[in-house]
Parts: structure tokens; C-alpha cells; sequence
């Protein structure tokens, strides 16, 4: 017999059991912080397009059986996880990207909306009226260079979801092996970033304009392996005051500009999504802090508390309203420095966040954290249920100024 808690909707139960059963995945805001006050999930009642959250994988299948949601797609992060039943046509993902402590997480994503699946190409995809998530993997084989590869992933992609209605790309995940390897004087990042760049530009002149929200982060091993998120109407494309717009870079770093956006803003009828790409310790253009796991980690903090205040202010946001949802995802390089790179994250970050670690490798070998990010502005809750905005944020430091840990926390 089931618990309890498996009873009834299973996407309230995939927000609601993710927080409970992975207590060592799940930051909790600090030493003796108390539990959030804001409502987890919003009434089934009020329709959402999408929404993602973490599970125990090892429940997953249990769960799917008991209560088949309308799903949108699962990511794991094991390449020998074996087929799930109870998936159906819905897209999975499985990266090699270990995950440090606790039991193996799934990330969900489920939508109260009707979902219909369709297969074209090798991209398989979950579909309701408003946005479709895809999923799709390229071998790479020794008379293929990753540039090509990227770009007939990316000319695949594009086109099929313009095709099917869908021609706003919202968010991208990119994942393949020994990203920072270099072959004839290009590292394979820069490779995938000229394809990317090729297949983008080739859509329309004015593409920098409309780019996704992304993530590129070197697995142990597997294929070019590529998920998304693309709507029928566009997200607004949002930057960080304290960087450099990763497509204005100088080409130092890649012969073709890295295309993404820092993050993806999507209105939507129950509150605004913040879909925040891959963050690390980059001001300007400059990686800062060499070989130090800490001021890197708290870096990306203020980073990502620059977007956050940023969107607020372009948007007409109320501080404290990202309470619907907030999910993170952290990379790390090196299996040492994850208890360092927890602990810091574990006060900075808000109360009810969901949060799981992964060991993988960034785009720039000195980088050692990265981190990225969905937040919800939930609008059917009510203003005295919201997480209380009195929390500390960080001013925004000058360029220069080297990023210290007292009183930093992503509200």
C-alpha cells in the first residue's frame, strides 16, 4: 500500500515530496531558518503551462503508476538509469552528470494542460497550447567536428518547433563531454558555440535580440545531448548589468559569440517565470577569483541578485513575489569543493528553494561554480503568504570590488 502522501495530484505531490524526502538536495535558508510560509504550489485549479520540481527518482516510476500526470518531460542525471515505465512518449533525459549526496534526484516537469507527444527527426517533444518541451541527442562520431554537429542540432530544432507552432526558443540546456579540450587550436566550447552561432544567425539577422536562456556544461561522458523549452508566444530576453552581454564577447573567447541570453522572462497567467541561465563568477567578461571555490561561489551570488533586481525594476515586479517556485541547480568542477560550495549556498539562497548539486565542468577551465535557475512569481497568492522581502540583499558592487559573504542572499 501507498503512503499517504502519494494520494491525489501527482504534480503537487512531485512539489511537495521533492522538498520533503530529499532534506541533504534541499536548501533550507540557514542553520535554524524556519520552514517557508508561502504556499508550495499553486490551487490545481489554476491552469499553468508548465513547472518543474524535484523527486527521488527511485519513487518516480511508483508515482507515474499511481497517478499518470499530464508530463511534460523528466531529466536524470545517470546514464545507466534504465527506461521508466509509465513515461509514455513523454521526452527523458539521462546525463552523465553525477550528483554529490543524498538519493538521486529526478527533475519533473509536468503542466495542467491537456499534452499531446510527437516524434520527428530523433526529437521527441511534449506539447500543450502554450509551450513544448523537447529533447534530443546527436553521437558524435571521429570525421564529425562538434560545430557541425551543434549546428544541424540547432537547424533541426529551430525549424521543427517553428513548424509545430512553437518558433519562440524560451530555454536551452547543452550537454557534452570534455568541454574545455582543445583540437586544433579551438576548444570544443567554441566549437559548439560556432555552430550554435550558425544555425541562430542563419533564422534571422536580428537574432541576438530574441535569444533563449541557456546552459552548456561538460558531462564525463555521453553524446551532444540538448533539452528545451519554446512557447508560441516570446519570452523578453533579459541581461545583467554587472556582465557584458555573452554575444557582445570579445572573440578571445570564442571565434563565434557564446548566443544566450542571462535569462529568459515569460509572463503567463498565474505569475511570471525567470528562467536564469548557467551563472558563474564572470564580471564584465573577466573570469574573477582564480582557483578559489569561495569568492567564486559568492561571485555568482551577487551576479545573480544584479539579474534578479534588474528584471524587477525593467518589469514592474514587487520585491518579495518570486515565491511560486525556485529551483536551482548547481555545477561543480572539482568533488572537493562541494561541501565549501553548500554550506555558502545553503544561507544564500531562499527558504524554499529546491536546489540539487552536480559534478560538471563549465565553459571557461578557471571557472569551478556554476549556477542556474527558475523562479515563479505567483500571482493567485496571496500578498500575506508571500516570502517576506525584509531579507538582506547585496547593493550591487562595482566591477572591481571583490564580492564578500556577509549579509548576500537571493530574495
Amino acid at each position: 500500500m501507498l503512503p499517504d502522501f502519494m494520494a491525489g495530484d501527482l504534480e503537487r505531490r512531485i512539489w511537495r515530496v521533492g522538498q520533503a524526502e530529499s532534506k541533504q538536495c534541499v536548501v533550507k535558508g540557514g542553520v535554524g531558518s524556519q520552514p517557508a510560509t508561502c504556499p508550495q504550489l499553486m490551487p490545481v485549479a489554476n491552469a499553468y503551462a508548465f513547472r518543474a520540481g524535484y523527486l527521488e527518482a527511485a519513487r518516480l516510476e511508483s508515482l507515474l503508476t499511481v497517478s499518470p500526470p499530464n508530463l511534460l518531460g523528466i531529466v536524470l542525471h545517470d546514464r545507466g538509469h534504465r527506461e521508466l515505465r509509465g513515461v509514455a512518449a513523454a521526452p527523458s533525459v539521462c546525463l552523465d552528470l553525477p550528483q554529490f549526496h543524498g538519493a538521486p534526484l529526478a527533475e519533473v516537469w509536468t503542466s495542467t494542460l491537456p499534452v499531446t507527444y510527437h516524434r520527428t527527426e530523433g526529437i521527441r517533444y511534449a506539447m500543450n497550447d502554450d509551450v513544448i518541451f523537447g529533447a534530443m541527442e546527436l553521437e558524435e562520431t571521429p570525421d564529425t567536428l562538434l560545430d557541425t554537429l551543434t549546428y544541424a542540432a540547432y537547424r533541426r530544432l529551430l525549424v521543427q518547433t517553428s513548424n509545430l507552432g512553437y518558433p519562440h526558443l524560451l530555454r536551452v540546456w547543452n550537454y557534452f563531454p570534455r568541454i574545455n579540450l582543445k583540437l586544433n587550436g579551438m576548444e570544443r566550447y567554441q566549437r559548439f558555440c560556432a555552430g550554435r552561432h550558425q544555425a541562430l544567425a542563419e533564422c534571422r539577422t536580428d537574432f541576438h535580440r530574441v535569444l533563449p536562456a541557456a546552459t552548456a556544461i561538460g558531462t564525463m561522458s555521453g553524446p551532444l545531448q540538448i533539452h528545451f523549452l519554446a512557447g508560441r508566444r516570446p519570452g523578453t530576453h533579459v541581461e545583467n548589468p554587472r556582465q557584458v552581454s555573452a554575444y557582445h564577447y570579445p572573440r578571445m573567447y570564442s571565434p563565434e559569440s557564446p548566443s544566450f541570453a542571462r535569462a529568459t522572462l515569460r509572463p503567463s497567467n498565474s505569475g511570471s517565470h525567470l528562467l536564469i541561465s548557467g551563472t558563474a563568477s564572470v564580471v564584465g567578461h573577466v573570469s574573477e577569483h582564480i582557483g578559489e571555490p569561495r569568492k567564486q561561489t559568492v561571485e555568482i551570488v551577487h551576479n545573480l541578485n544584479a539579474l534578479i533586481m534588474h528584471t524587477e525594476q525593467l518589469h514592474g515586479i514587487a520585491r518579495g513575489q518570486w515565491c511560486g517556485q525556485a529551483l536551482f541547480k548547481i555545477y561543480i568542477r572539482h568533488p572537493a569543493h562541494y561541501p565549501l560550495v553548500r554550506d555558502i549556498l545553503n544561507d544564500q539562497l531562499p527558504a524554499h528553494t529546491q536546489v540539487q548539486y552536480l559534478q560538471g565542468d563549465m565553459c571557461r577551465s578557471e571557472l569551478l561554480v556554476e549556477v542556474e535557475g527558475i523562479l515563479s512569481q505567483d500571482t493567485t497568492i496571496d500578498a500575506s503568504h508571500r516570502v517576506s522581502p525584509a531579507r538582506t540583499r547585496v547593493s550591487q558592487p562595482a566591477a572591481s570590488q571583490h564580492a564578500q559573504l556577509s549579509h548576500v542572499k537571493i530574495v
